[in-house]
């Protein structure tokens, strides 16, 4: 791990807090085991499955935090934010049950699952070509002529602390672990996990997980210099994200311990083993941290092993062409 210069965006204080802020607004999801899995590894692996999280994804932890700490004369205005799927489905449902206008901005090849999840909670969606603009581009400039208050998918103190409080109920639930595999997209996540880890269980080593065809992740913590990966082609639609964010890729020096890659034949895989061996649905992103311990042969035998399973939102259309 490495230490930045500069401030970091949070500090468990803030993780705990969310806590409070989300307490009987998001799921308490559960912690599985699986002596088939336990067996496979020679470890003993908790799974924390935010699949079961409303929208079914850990978006909605962070989503919820930051919209509750809005001002009124922000509720008053409408947000607006950006995502291919998970996080459009999280802002919109808080954006509901707190009474705040919503709009997204989603690309037009997202997943129509997650399409439909949005407009259904209520969401005003702008789809945007993405190969003629990115999708931060057309909500900077749709936020700026409403006056809609940014929500970004990741790269936000509020955002960053509500997804750290899986890691921090992981631990609660399950006990001190001795490795922590994560999904990796833009950073909200790992970061926030990373940083409950940290003062949960001080001997955790946060292993990070991401796409081969979306390596930047990867590429920026080995290089210590941010990295760009622009539209990745992977079935992990959810970590198409095209580069860390400037406050999570501190914390991802300071706190991570390594970051490993999957190729989709691999992610496929363990997704599929998932759903025929434990019996719940995962997507293709939501299985990056399973397939990380499945097959990168780190030495987990003999240890506690926690595992986030970041989402269950499977277009079955999509997986199908995989199959």
């Amino acid at each position: 791990m490495n230490a930045p210069d500069r401030p970091l965006a949070i500090d468990y204080t803030d993780i705990a807090a969310a806590a409070e802020r989300i307490a009987g607004h998001a799921h308490r999801t559960p912690v599985l085991t699986s002596r088939t899995v336990d067996e496979r590894t020679g470890a003993k692996v908790f799974f924390k499955c935010e699949n079961l999280q409303r929208i079914g994804a850990f978006k909605f932890r962070g989503a919820f935090n930051a919209l509750s700490q809005l001002s009124p004369e922000e509720r008053k205005r409408g947000v607006l934010s950006f995502s291919s799927g998970n996080h459009a489905q999280a802002v919109a449902l808080a954006g509901k049950l707190l009474g705040i206008r919503v709009t997204i901005v989603m690309p037009s090849d997202a997943p129509a699952v997650k399409i439909e999840a949005t407009r259904g909670y209520g969401a005003e969606i702008v789809l945007n070509d993405k190969r003629k603009e990115t999708r931060e581009e057309v909500a900077e400039r749709v936020a700026r002529e409403r006056g809609l208050t940014m929500i970004p998918p990741f790269d936000d103190p509020r955002i960053i602390a509500g997804q750290g409080t899986a890691a921090k109920e992981l631990i609660e639930d399950a006990g001190t672990l001795d490795y922590l595999f994560v999904p990796v997209s833009g950073g909200g996540l790992i970061s926030g996990c990373a940083v409950a880890a940290s003062h949960l269980s001080p001997g955790c080593k946060v292993i990070g997980v991401e796409p081969e065809a979306g390596d930047d992740a990867t590429r920026s913590f080995r290089t210590k210099t941010l990295q760009t990966c622009y539209n990745p082609d992977t079935i992990a639609d959810g970590a198409r994200t095209h580069a860390l964010g400037k406050l999570t890729f501190p914390l991802i020096l300071r706190y991570v311990h390594d970051m490993v890659t999957v190729s989709d034949a691999e992610l496929v895989r363990a997704m599929l083993y998932l759903w025929e061996r434990m019996k719940i649905i995962v997507e293709p992103t939501g299985a990056l941290g399973a397939s990380g311990l499945f097959e990168r042969g780190l030495p987990v035998a003999g240890k506690r092993i926690g595992v986030i399973l970041s989402g269950g939102n499977a277009d079955l259309k999509l997986i199908a062409k995989y199959l």
